[in-house]
């Protein structure tokens, strides 16, 4: 499977309808940790001059995958109600609260991370992008960036993913599938 050119992921970005009454085009880019879904929002907030919101910066190593209602409060509902969004970025390094970030109403966001387009978020998301990337290529990009060491936590982290993709089953809720094997440009 081929991707298409990110102008064209774009293109069908900016003519998605946005959900009723909302001034502001949040995309969801969901998939598995090590699948591509950094790199793909990175290059495409170039395309669209948009923030990119991880959702890594709201999960916290007791709550990997339920960090969802902080995300609700500074997030979603501020900007379904056309107001800015402002949040607190979790610092894993200090295992704390860190500084806060403003997002402004209008415009297009992107949120970016495991679970970006769960069912929850999905009345006020635009578009929803799912990366599919094997497993197996997930994990070697996951110990190439964090180090052998993390092998024990990444199997662990694909447990908790199992288990969200059995429940949520995003790709089939996604408004385009992303071949992560494959660069989009």
């Amino acid at each position: 499977m081929s991707n298409p050119p990110l102008q064209v992921i774009a293109d069908q970005i900016m003519a998605a309808e946005r959900p009723k009454g909302m001034v502001a085009r949040i995309v969801g880019i969901d998939g598995c940790g090590g699948s591509g879904k950094s790199t793909l929002a990175r290059n495409l907030a170039k395309h669209l001059a948009a923030p990119v919101i991880q959702t890594d910066v709201f999960a916290t190593p007791d709550m990997p995958l339920d960090w969802y209602g902080r995300f609700m409060v500074q997030v979603i509902n501020p900007l379904r109600q056309n107001k800015p969004a402002r949040y607190q970025r979790y610092d894993w390094g200090k295992h704390a609260l860190a500084e806060w970030h403003d997002v402004p109403t209008g415009g297009t966001v992107i949120v970016e991370g495991v679970s970006a387009t769960r069912a929850l978020f999905r009345p006020a998301l635009t578009f929803c992008l799912y990366v599919e990337t094997p497993r197996d290529i997930r994990l070697q990009r996951g110990l190439a960036r964090d180090g052998a060491e993390a092998l024990t936590l990444w199997q662990s982290w694909q447990e908790e993913e199992d288990h969200y993709l059995a429940e949520e089953d995003p790709a089939t809720h996604a408004d385009m599938i992303i071949d992560g094997t494959c660069p989009v440009a």
